[in-house]
């Protein structure tokens, strides 16, 4: 008999029918939504904390319990979606509004989007989660967001969700000023709640289990940043290990024997949603930890089919540095100038 009733429950991306402890975040958030619901002004709305403290499932939640057929909610991951124009795109296709994946230009859809609205009457909320990659790609592109129910001419609210609670400061003041932003910062859990989590899902996961394998997935999760992705991680291969001895109970035993393979999830989700030149630069980095800019270049090069030009090169640097992959250090060499020294950071959590 398998010691999995439902190993799904244990996924990231799984979405539980409530989400323990976020009680008044998710009231505070989904009184401001309820606002646009009534045609009421709304403002914007920022979520900022820790990765892996449940930011993104309370508005998978919202969404899923407050959508009706007066508000449109999109969610939006902006490492997919980097651009205005592209984020309109994802948006009026969720609608149902043929978009082209070339070849429209931004102000097209939106005419399109604002059709649908009128003949429709929705109002419209929209989530831009890790909503850093598009300020670092389009910073420009914020100002349709300060200016979307004036653009489309019916209720909005956007939301944003970031690690980073100093995303916004160095935009364009103008933008700064006219977010008019409610600010909600999810605290990170306690030990006690982060077992409280993990017990949650074990109940829904397996069969039986003893509650030393709930404390040690849930200590490993607090020294990782407290990030509840990695306690999940701890029951799946603790079961996985429970499997292979043929136990029907996950056992304490089973999740000390992987406890040291589960790693930080953070590196590795942002890895995975790198260009493919920017996950080359950092296979490089593998191998040798740290390298001059110029040097790397070379390298890059030599084994990249269509290289991009150094311009692009270091602009592909700037982004690995601004996510905190990698660090940059300016070094002087006297009348030689200037060398940037290019250091992989995959050992320390990314903020």
């Amino acid at each position: 008999m398998s010691v999995f009733i439902n190993p799904r429950v244990l996924s990231f991306d799984f979405l539980p029918e409530f989400l323990p402890h976020r009680e008044g975040e998710i009231k505070r958030i989904a009184e401001i939504i309820e606002n646009v619901s009534k045609k009421r002004v709304s403002k914007n709305v920022f979520i900022h904390g820790k990765p892996g403290i449940g930011k993104t499932a309370t508005i998978r939640l919202i969404f899923r319990d407050l959508e009706d057929i007066t508000v449109f909610c999109s969610y939006v991951n902006c490492w997919i979606y980097r651009s205005a124009t592209s984020i309109f795109s994802k948006i009026g296709s969720e609608m149902g509004v043929f978009v082209q994946r070339r070849g429209v230009g931004k102000d097209e859809i939106l005419e399109r989007i604002r059709e649908y609205v009128r003949k429709k009457d929705k109002k419209i909320v929209v989530c831009l989660d890790e909503v850093d990659q598009f300020v670092f790609n389009d910073p420009k592109g914020m100002y349709d967001f300060v200016r979307l129910s004036e653009i489309l001419r019916t209720p909005c609210c956007t939301i944003f969700i970031s690690n980073n609670p100093h995303i916004f400061m160095n935009l364009d003041s103008r933008v700064r000023s006219s977010l008019r932003l409610e600010e909600v910062e999810f605290r990170p859990y306690s030990f006690l709640e982060m077992k409280d989590i993990l017990r949650e899902r074990a109940e829904k996961a397996f069969r039986a289990f003893e509650q030393g394998a709930i404390a040690l997935s849930a200590n490993h999760a607090m020294k990782n940043g407290g990030d509840v992705r990695i306690g999940l991680e701890c029951l799946y291969r603790g079961g996985v290990v429970a499997e292979k001895e043929g136990s029907n109970i996950l056992k304490t035993i089973h999740v000390k024997k992987i406890l040291q393979s589960v790693k930080p999830v953070k590196p590795e989700i942002v890895i995975k949603n790198l260009r493919p030149d920017e996950r080359m630069i950092i296979e490089i980095l593998k191998e040798k930890k740290e390298a001059f800019s110029s040097e790397l270049y070379e390298e890059y090069k030599e084994i990249c089919g269509s290289p991009v030009s150094q311009r692009r090169f270091r602009d592909f640097l700037r982004h690995l540095e601004h996510i905190g992959l990698v660090s940059i250090e300016v070094i002087e060499r006297g009348i030689r100038g200037k060398k940037r020294l290019i250091k992989l950071n995959l050992s320390r959590p990314l903020s």
